[in-house]
């Protein structure tokens, strides 16, 4: 890999983290945001313990939701520090790597704190 591909770094997130991750998030969005919209009773177990949460917790999930956005914005924050420490410099790639940590989490994070630019040979 030539210097200039290791300032320009950067990997998509696989599909299945993804898809289950927008559907995990999607779905808590709706269970604080707008409780009435979820089929509880076709959810099974899954679905009792929701409508639990949701009429007797609505405070700790609306927290929780904010938690959760808190957490993906540190996240998008420290994959720019290991950017800047991997030689990853390219201001498109590091924009696309904040995006995608914000979005994706750790699920993102880790692509990047496994890239090790020492081990790709030069061309």
């Amino acid at each position: 890999m030539a210097k200039s591909d290791v300032t320009n770094y950067f990997r998509r997130t696989s599909l299945p983290w993804v898809v289950a991750v927008t559907l995990s998030v999607g779905f808590f969005a709706c269970v604080v945001f707008a409780p009435e919209v979820i089929p509880y009773d076709l959810l099974g177990p899954f679905g009792t313990f929701c409508r639990y949460l949701v009429e007797n917790h609505a405070d700790l999930l609306y927290k929780g939701w904010w938690a959760a956005v808190a957490i993906h914005v540190v996240e998008a924050l420290y994959s720019q520090k290991v950017c800047s420490d991997k030689g990853v410099h390219a201001l498109s790639a590091r924009l696309l790597w904040f995006v995608q940590t914000f979005l994706f989490g750790l699920a993102s994070l880790g692509i990047l704190l496994k890239f090790d630019p020492k081990r790709h040979k030069q061309q």
